[in-house]
């Protein structure tokens, strides 16, 4: 089976899932490239992986190399179009070829009058809705995805759980990364934009210290944000308990959610996904999760391996993080079935093997696998305001 994934560039988040696919038997794999990595992503601390793997084809290296990522798509028995033109999409399903559209949500954006309803209706047409009927399935990278679409389209059935799948680390034993934390240790890591409120995870630490919580945050990353963050944390003499740490490097920042005993997922509807939270999960971490990023819904049981709280709702991050913060075994319990969702079930490896699965009894023309949970089991409706007001505010 020749199986060809395209999107923009190679990234961390999607190496895993390829190189378990391209060591799998029978299966003939190709990542294609099409732009190369931004300039903006290497100076975030990001890898140019395009060169580094023989699954990798960079059509941008010249025309041989495109007209061979062209014949590649044609080929192919199954195509997984990531963040690629939609021609591409139109082209396979014209000729009748099983082609899976891996996408977040595609509708983020707050309600802007009729403007937005028509740039989404507009959006809808075009990566979905004229496909109805062909052999179109979607991989959704956000438990929002199926609701956006259904909104639009019927494509019962042709909708799978999905994720970005970043490197699962395996410990010796639960026991033994529980036993790396740092007692009363929080950590907020990724862009310091607006949308992934930051800022709410300073306003908790202030919160803390007013009600003689111990505890220490570290924040790491940059971006548009981080001289408001400075001036909050100064503001509200936290500089002795709240470190900004700017960016650093991948390696680094997993080795703080090793030691963090506490991971503030604060994003909104904006985060398609939210890499961050797999590997904080990996780490071990107990996890206070907005419920209104993308991987949220997936991934967190609440009461069981993290706690949710409505999206914004900085009442409820404090009373899900003080909650936490005062039951050091309920810490330790959520952080150790976090790490075994991760090596479990929402892992490269795995998704691999069920994605294998469901290629191949689409092309043979039989029923998909069914999953109860995980990568590639049915995709359910979601909506925005699924979770009902929180109350741990009052905690």
């Amino acid at each position: 089976m020749k199986v060809t994934f395209v999107s923009n560039f190679m990234n961390h988040h999607q190496l895993p899932f390829s190189q378990e696919l391209a060591g799998t038997p029978g299966v003939d794999y190709t990542f294609i490239s099409r732009e190369g990595i931004p300039a903006s992503r290497l100076a975030l601390g990001y890898e140019d992986l395009d060169h580094r793997y023989p699954f990798v084809l960079c059509p941008y290296d010249g025309p041989d190399t495109a007209r061979r990522a062209e014949t590649c798509l044609e080929e192919s028995d199954v195509v997984i179009v990531g963040s690629a033109p939609t021609a591409i999409l139109a082209r396979r399903l014209r000729q009748g070829k099983l082609t899976f559209q891996y996408s977040e949500r595609f509708f983020k954006r707050e309600d802007g009058g009729l403007k937005r309803y028509l740039k989404d209706r507009y959006r809808a047409w075009k990566h979905f809705v004229r496909f109805q009927g062909k052999p179109l399935y979607f991989l959704c990278s956000s438990a929002y995805t199926a609701a956006d679409i259904a909104h639009y389209a019927d494509y019962t059935g042709k909708v799978f759980r999905w994720g970005y799948f970043p490197q699962a680390v395996h410990w010796p034993s639960t026991e033994a990364l529980l036993a790396a934390k740092e007692p009363a240790t929080l950590l907020w890591a990724g862009r310091l934009l607006d949308w992934k409120h930051p800022d709410q995870a300073v306003e908790v630490a202030r919160r803390l210290r007013e009600a003689g919580i111990p505890f220490r945050l570290d924040v790491v990353g940059n971006g548009p944000e981080e001289d408001a963050l400075h001036r909050q944390v100064t503001e509200a003499g936290l500089q002795d308990c709240v470190r900004l740490l700017g960016a650093l490097p991948a390696a680094e920042v997993r080795a703080r959610m090793e030691k963090a005993a506490i991971f503030l997922f604060t994003s909104d509807k904006q985060e398609g996904w939210g890499a961050v939270l797999n590997e904080a999960m990996n780490s071990g971490c107990a996890v206070a999760a907005s419920h209104g990023a993308g991987a949220t819904p997936y991934l967190i049981q609440d009461g069981v391996n993290g706690l949710l709280y409505q999206s914004k709702n900085t009442d409820a991050l404090y009373g899900a993080v003080k909650t936490l913060l005062e039951d050091p075994a309920m810490t330790a319990r959520m952080g150790a079935a976090a790490y075994h969702t991760i090596t479990d079930t929402w892992n490269a490896e795995l998704a691999a093997r069920r994605f294998v699965a469901l290629a191949k009894a689409l092309l043979a023309g039989d029923p998909p696998p069914v999953y109860p949970d995980g990568p590639c089991s049915p995709a359910p409706c979601l909506a925005d305001d699924w979770y009902p007001p929180a109350t741990r505010d009052e905690a």
